[in-house]
């Protein structure tokens, strides 16, 4: 059984940094996409980042530069470093995986596998 489980959020000050992590079982992220998502209160699930097979990151365009996604093998999990974060990043962050494929998306649709998300809040 595939399961991800998202954890590292937490209540954080405007210029502040968070480490999210996305931990796997019964599934191998390197031979996996592997993306971020949040979703605001009332809001849309929002495309983050993501990291491929071949190591191919994708960031949305609000956070470029703020934020780094990367995969540690050993230890089968993906983090998300968040820094200068800032009270319009405030959400739930979900990761999610596509396994055994060659390419990155950025459509939740698009993924099979979730985590339960984690919470992330920024105050101004």
């Amino acid at each position: 059984q595939v399961r991800l489980a998202e954890s590292g959020g937490g209540l954080v000050q405007s210029g502040g940094s968070l480490r999210l992590s996305c931990a796997a079982s019964g599934l191998t992220f390197r031979w996996s996409s592997v993306a971020w998502f949040r979703q605001a209160p009332g809001g849309e699930r929002e495309f983050v980042a993501t990291i491929t097979r071949a190591e191919v990151k994708m960031y949305a365009d609000s956070v470029k530069g703020r934020f780094t996604i990367s995969r540690d093998n050993a230890k089968n999990t993906v983090s998300l470093q968040m820094d200068n974060l800032k009270p319009e990043d405030t959400a739930v962050f979900l990761c999610a995986a596509r396994p055994t494929t060659t390419s990155f998306y950025t459509m939740a649709a698009q993924y099979p596998y979730w985590g339960q998300g984690t919470q992330v809040t920024v105050s101004s």
